[in-house]
């Protein structure tokens, strides 16, 4: 028999997207036919998805980490990489999925719902799909970007009408199996119900289910005996009856005492907020339907303490049956009874007004927010730092193949296109100022150094390479051209004073500007 496990953490990741390819088209008597490089393909999902086959989430506490298909990598010829397969996981209806925060991403109900909680990567383009009018044979593909990890907390809470709830032996389980066609375990010693049991009951024309969860004790709600593993199965249950034990051989105890422990535990825990009502507003579980159930008023001294105890529970208000499971006497009017509760339940949903939408008041976005990205300026080592953040940049720089010069030379001429460089000239930033782009455990860091006007495509460089990315200590600076040009004219017009000179002392018969002295043409 399979364990039952109701609250796991679950590491996922999506699948990474396939890498481009870098091809060049050769056919005979048609060298260098183009680029033919194809895309890679996208990383696949992690899918949760309901599944009424699924009783528990034990699987992933035995294996909590799952990763889903890497994409293919393209190839030749056009063709693409396909794409990863997506891990479908299944769940049992009922499972709340929530980050480390607490925070609910899903609540999963009705058999085939899914959610995805972990994207693939998408894949790179091939060189023939980053090919342009100036741009004829790239020389470089994209890289396929990594899926998305995350951890996450899957809890399973019963989906029921109405729960039992009483202390350990107060006889839940024979209740439920005298109701329904449930078979839990049952046995004259506490705590016999381990894990929740469900069974469906027919009153009449209505059909509705009752769980039977395991015992609660003074402390449950912090955790003490099976604690929140039982109250966090009552949550979503529109109604509670409370069972209490009225053949109990324990003389310090009495089923009114019980149901008052019993309540302030209900009273001492906070219901999860995702499941409000059809306004809107969190209900608390003692401030939902209840009726009291009298149980074992089969047993000599049950009858006598049940009549003993009933005025003083129907005083406070609850509707108060005498039952008992072994002779089934009460069963059926506390059937229809449950079933008048749950009708109601269900006609405040159907009957729920449907929300108001309300106006979000949203901030002006402003030019750096409108351009996709937003540059903080920080500190480090006492220098200044640039910090690039945005979606679009930070997904450049995963596709981006540092190891080939064009591919960074492309980078460099998109960031420019976004208008980082602008940016960056508006906020101060000078030739060797670091630029970190990327979040922190993935940044890139590069040592800003403005780029040219014109892309690689426009200087001649070879495939693969970018003559603006030339070794650090061979690439002249803006001073050193401007030096070497004022140079150049300098040994011009040297050059020029010789050659007059020689004119002069008769070793040349014409002035080197004879040409420009001549009259022209028409003239």
């Amino acid at each position: 028999m399979a364990a039952f496990i109701d609250r796991v953490v679950l590491h996922v990741s999506g699948g990474t997207g396939g890498h481009g390819c870098v091809s060049i088209k050769r056919e005979k008597f048609k060298p260098l036919g183009g680029p033919d490089g194809g895309s890679g393909g996208d990383g696949g999902n992690v899918v949760l998805r309901v599944d009424a086959q699924t009783t528990t989430l034990l699987s992933y506490h035995h294996s909590p980490h799952r990763h889903a298909g890497n994409g293919e990598g393209g190839k030749g010829d056009l063709r693409p990489g396909k794409n990863g397969e997506s891990l479908v996981l299944p769940v049992p209806e009922g499972t709340v999925v929530k980050n480390r925060n607490g925070d609910i991403l899903a609540d999963l109900i009705g058999d085939g719902s899914e959610y995805i909680v972990a994207s693939g990567g998408l894949g790179g383009l091939g060189n023939a799909g980053l090919s342009s009018q100036r741009r004829k044979a790239p020389g470089f593909a994209l890289l396929g970007t990594p899926g998305t990890a995350a951890e996450v907390i899957l809890e399973l809470k019963s989906v029921a009408d109405v729960a039992l709830v009483g202390y350990p032996s107060a006889g839940k389980s024979s209740l439920i199996a005298a109701l329904s066609a449930a078979r839990p375990k049952i046995a004259d010693y506490p705590f016999t119900t381990l894990v929740p049991n469900l069974g469906v009951v027919q009153a009449g024309e209505v059909r509705y289910t009752v769980a039977d969860v395991p015992g609660l004790i003074p402390g449950a709600s912090q955790g003490r005996g099976l604690g929140l593993e039982f109250l966090r199965h009552v949550e979503r249950c529109a109604a509670l009856v409370h069972v209490l034990d009225c053949g109990a051989l324990e003389t310090d105890r009495d089923p009114v005492a019980d149901l008052e422990t019993i309540q302030a535990e209900l009273d001492a825990y906070e219901v999860d907020s995702s499941f409000a009502g059809a306004d809107g507003q969190i209900i608390p579980l003692n401030e939902r339907p209840r009726l009291i159930a009298l149980n074992k008023v089969d047993m000599p001294d049950g009858r006598d303490m049940a009549e003993f105890v009933r005025p003083e529970l129907e005083k406070r208000g609850y509707r108060v049956f005498e039952v008992s499971a072994m002779s089934r006497e009460g069963l059926r009017e506390l059937s229809f009874a449950m079933s008048e509760l749950v009708t109601e339940a269900r006609a405040k949903i159907e009957a729920a007004p449907l929300p108001v939408p309300v106006e979000v008041l949203r901030p002006r976005a402003t030019k750096a927010s409108k351009a996709g990205f937003i540059i903080r300026k920080e500190e480090r080592n006492l220098e200044p730092l640039f910090r690039v953040i945005g979606e679009k940049p930070e997904r450049w720089i995963m596709q981006t193949d540092f190891r080939n010069d064009e591919a960074v030379g492309y980078l460099a001429d998109r960031l420019a296109k976004l208008g980082v460089e602008n940016q960056l000239y508006k906020l101060g930033a000078r030739p060797g100022d670091a630029v970190v782009i990327g979040s922190e455990v993935d940044a890139v860091v590069f040592d800003w150094e403005p780029t040219m006007a014109a892309g690689a495509e426009l200087l001649g460089s070879r495939r693969g390479q970018d003559e603006r990315l030339a070794e650090f200590g061979s690439r002249p600076s803006r001073d050193q051209k401007k030096a070497e040009h004022e140079a150049r004219k300098d040994a011009k017009a040297a050059a020029r004073e010789d050659l007059e000179a020689e004119r002069k002392a008769g070793i040349w018969t014409e002035s080197v500007n004879y040409k420009h002295q001549l009259p022209k043409s028409g003239e």
